[in-house]
């Protein structure tokens, strides 16, 4: 029976151990955390998952929230009006052909460890470092890094070919609240965009406690969201998070009167550069490692694909091993694995990293278009399933306006 560590015991890394259990592997998941740890502490994402990525956990059997996790059923986009204070210069929604689904990692996790160890896994809640690595690559198949901290984390080397920023181009934050009143219509991803301030988007989930409300917020470096440095205790944090909304989005803060943090740890804030890094390490012994999902492909969280990565890389992960059958998972196994991965991944990634910078003047006329044309409003909606759809018009003003063209048109 092939054997297989894995470390880190997340989205992408319980997935792939449920799916190779499932399959007659033996697995070994090591993290740093037990269960009930993770489930008593801070919030670790905004994890809005859509159909695609929700599709491969139901294959597995592992979807266990949908028929009581709230659903996000659109996508909504505004822009404020830059010279009539209160007034929308851009607004439109589109639905999604099959609902999202954001559930709390401090509630996913924990049930997960407990299906993985029904299943028949091996769960070791330890840090793993360099000298643990090279006793799990001496004694196992393959050692798949899905948890990209600490020493083994650098071991895998930044790309600076696929990675154009080396510093973080956001300041972030979340908080998860109740008493947010709901969106008129259905449900949906609210995304707002500030020019030159940042962005703001909201949608509901289920955390420990039960429905909520997830604020994300992402503040341009050096700007007025980029204001989370003396914020000190949760009540400051809430206090702030509604202030960003009271200041520039009057529509948002209309829907926040009477919301509450759902518990004091249900917030978040921090700043990263996106990343995308070498898939293979080498030991010391010259054995080798495969990063997994955000250990080697690392996006800002503006478009919300980080756990929708995760989940896409594991199963072209899980797909792969178990098409190797009795082969060697050696270097060229390796890098031929993350490839299959990158072939979808560079787009999400080129996506992810156009929303960070100030868009052009063609992605403005796309996006005021969305208001005047449904079938493109649709399409923008349902691209964050699959961000393949985006290109080449989204990215190309020459395809951009043979687009917008075929839609008048029509």
């Amino acid at each position: 029976m092939r054997k297989i560590t894995i470390v880190g015991g997340g989205q992408s890394g319980l997935q792939v151990a449920l799916g190779l259990l499932q399959k007659g592997y033996k697995v070994r998941v090591v993290q740093n955390r037990t269960a009930e740890e993770v489930e008593k502490g801070k919030v670790l994402s905004s994890q809005c998952m859509f159909g695609a990525a929700v599709q491969h956990e139901r294959d597995l059997g592992i979807d266990f929230w949908s028929d009581i996790c709230p659903p996000v059923e659109g996508i909504s986009f505004t822009v404020p009006h830059p010279e009539q204070p209160g007034a929308k210069a851009i607004d439109w929604v589109g639905r999604l052909e099959r609902n999202a689904y954001s559930v709390d990692q401090r509630v996913k996790i924990p049930r997960w460890l407990a299906e993985f160890e029904k299943r028949g896994g091996e769960l070791v809640i330890a840090d793993a470092g360099i000298a643990e690595l090279e006793d799990y690559a001496a004694s196992d198949d393959l050692v798949l890094v899905a948890s990209g901290k600490g020493e083994i984390g650098r071991m895998f080397e930044r790309d600076a070919e696929k990675s154009p920023f080396d510093k973080p181009q956001r300041a972030l934050a979340l908080t998860y609240v109740t008493g947010m009143t709901p969106r008129e219509r259905h449900s949906a991803v609210c995304f707002n965009l500030i020019p030159g301030v940042g962005e703001y988007f909201v949608f509901p989930a289920l955390t420990t406690s039960g429905p909520c409300e997830i604020m994300v917020m992402e503040g341009v470096p050096g700007g007025p969201m980029d204001c989370w440095g003396d914020v000190k205790t949760p009540e400051e944090h809430l206090a702030k998070s509604k202030w960003i909304v009271d200041t520039f989005l009057p529509w948002e803060a209309a829907r926040c009167r009477d919301i509450a943090l759902t518990d004091d740890n249900g917030i978040l804030a921090g700043r990263f550069a996106p990343t995308v890094r070498q898939p293979v390490a080498t030991l010391p012994s010259g054995r080798k490692v495969l990063g997994l999902a955000d250990a080697v492909c690392l996006n800002d969280p503006i478009t919300g694909q980080g756990s929708n990565n995760a989940s896409k890389a594991a199963a072209i992960y899980l797909k792969r091993i178990l098409d190797r059958q009795d082969g060697a998972f050696d270097g060229a196994w390796m890098q031929g694995t993350f490839d299959a991965y990158w072939d979808y991944a560079q787009w999400v990634v080129r996506w992810t990293n156009m929303m960070l910078m100030p868009p052009p003047p063609f992605v403005l006329e796309i996006m005021g278009s969305a208001q005047a044309f449904p079938a493109l409003s649709h399409r923008i909606a349902n691209g964050f399933d699959d961000p393949r759809d985006f290109f080449p018009w989204f990215a190309d003003p020459g395809a951009a306006g043979d687009y917008l063209s075929q839609l008048k048109a029509a």
